[in-house]
């Protein structure tokens, strides 16, 4: 099930009696797990309202089999068990963590059973939710797609994400546009959670009936990091060291560590060269530059910032990159004044 429909079921009240709740958008699994809290109603721990994770999930069974004394049901939330991970076959593990391994993968096995055999019981007395960053397809969770609701919270794309934003907005009674809504996401990175502090920041600032502008994001909102190498690298495309230099000073001022900003500089015109490479022999820069579902709105600015830079240009700076790593090891040169070296010669 994904995460609209989910989310839907909640809102009128339709619930299941077994999930599988994972992936890397903790703000909507979370605010998913409160729904269904909410729906459960009063919880009484010890009681109605079992915690496990991988220490005690062993008792999981005997959790679900003890009646909820005084309720009708009872909310079982396993976190973190360990039991949907890949068995780790030829590692180098300590006996210890191989023996608990085994063990895992046995006792995922006989849950599996136990939940295929005694659906009926867990339907007629338990909600029982299991939570994990991620999961294999095993035996567990087939027996869970079959009885129960599945639900992988993937990262937000930026179009879904700029919707979840435009519904805060609305309902506050402010204005924002599609392409700033974008600006918003391009600068504060792709982070649920970020971005709605971000974008109650900017409703409190222009108020009821205001409307949040690129320069209200600009005045208020805290860039994410690769954004800001991005302005920097778009101060150098224009051959503005002036500019280029005042971001680098800001972040050494934020105490951004210089070997950071150098290793994101780095990886950054490696990324810009990728795509002029791409571009030149017409392959698919987002799969070129190997970006996830919800970062495909770098290909626009990758593709904007080669425009900048001869190929040759960028070979040379990644050289120079390389050179000064080796040159800072080995006690030869100051990062910082190497660092700023290679950027100003560029813009020279």
């Amino acid at each position: 099930m994904d995460i609209n429909t989910l989310e839907n079921n909640l809102k009128t009240g339709k619930t299941s009696n077994l999930y599988l709740l994972y992936g890397e958008e903790r703000f909507l699994l979370e605010n998913t797990l409160k729904k269904i809290k909410k729906l459960f109603g009063e919880m009484v721990n010890g009681i109605n309202y079992i915690q496990l994770d991988k220490d005690n999930i062993s008792e999981i069974i005997s959790d679900i089999e003890t009646p909820a004394f005084g309720f009708t049901q009872k909310l079982i939330i396993a976190k973190d068990t360990e039991l949907f991970q890949k068995s780790k076959r030829g590692s180098k593990n300590s006996s210890v963590e191989k023996q608990d391994n085994k063990n895992n993968n046995k006792f995922e096995h006989i849950l599996a059973e136990y939940i295929n055999n005694n659906i009926n019981i867990i339907r007629d007395s338990v909600i029982l939710i299991f939570i994990e960053n991620d999961v294999d397809k095993n035996d567990l969770y087939k027996a869970i797609d079959k009885n129960g609701i599945i639900c992988n919270f993937e990262k937000q794309k930026p179009i879904e994400i700029a919707k979840r934003l435009k519904i805060i907005c609305n309902a506050y009674k402010v204005n924002i546009d599609s392409s700033t809504l974008n600006y918003l996401i391009e600068n504060c990175g792709t982070s649920l959670q970020d971005l709605i502090n971000e974008i109650r920041k900017q409703i409190e600032y222009v108020g009821k009936n205001g409307t949040i502008t690129k320069q209200t994001i600009d005045l208020l909102a805290t860039k994410q990091f690769e954004s800001i190498i991005f302005d920097l690298t778009d101060n150098l495309g224009k051959k503005n060291i002036q500019l280029a230099m005042q971001v680098l000073k800001n972040l050494l001022n934020a105490k951004e560590p210089i070997q950071k900003i150098f290793i994101t500089l780095y990886n950054h015109f490696k990324k810009i060269y990728i795509t002029k490479i791409a571009i030149k022999n017409k392959l698919n820069i987002s799969e070129s530059l190997k970006l996830k579902p919800n970062q495909t709105f770098l290909v626009n600015k990758y593709t904007m910032q080669s425009k900048y830079f001869k190929e040759a240009e960028l070979r040379k700076i990644l050289e120079e990159f390389i050179d000064l790593d080796y040159k800072v090891k080995n006690g030869m040169m100051d990062i910082n004044i190497g660092l700023e070296s290679i950027l100003c010669r560029y813009c020279s």
